[in-house]
């Protein structure tokens, strides 16, 4: 692998890392299904504390995790905040990664079965 393919990968892997981060937590794996399965209404707080017997505080710094890596998006109804899940271009950052990796794999292993 060239310097200039190595450097684009590890800005790809820079930028998918706050989504393996947020995504590395059993409990924000967990919160992420059920926010999803929330639907475009989203879920608050309240109700997500209630489904994990986990404190406000602390589904908040979860929700918090999940919402800078951008995975949640909030929206404020009245006095509340829901959340909603944002998956597309989180999904579409990742895939690209995945591919970008594949490529350089399937290339080093054609270049080794060519210099056999």
């Amino acid at each position: 692998m060239n310097k200039k393919e190595f450097k684009r990968l590890q800005g790809m892997f820079l930028k998918c890392s706050p989504l393996f981060v947020a995504l590395g937590d059993v409990i924000r794996q967990k919160i992420m299904l059920e926010v999803a399965e929330s639907g475009f209404d989203g879920i608050n707080v309240t109700e997500l504390a209630s489904r994990f017997k986990l404190s406000r505080p602390a589904v908040s710094h979860h929700l918090k995790v999940l919402k800078d890596s951008g995975l949640l998006v909030s929206v404020k109804k009245g006095t509340q905040i829901f959340y909603r899940a944002e998956f597309k271009k989180n999904l579409k950052t990742v895939d690209n990664l995945i591919h970008s990796v594949l490529e350089v794999v399937e290339a080093e292993e054609k270049f080794r079965l060519e210099n056999n």
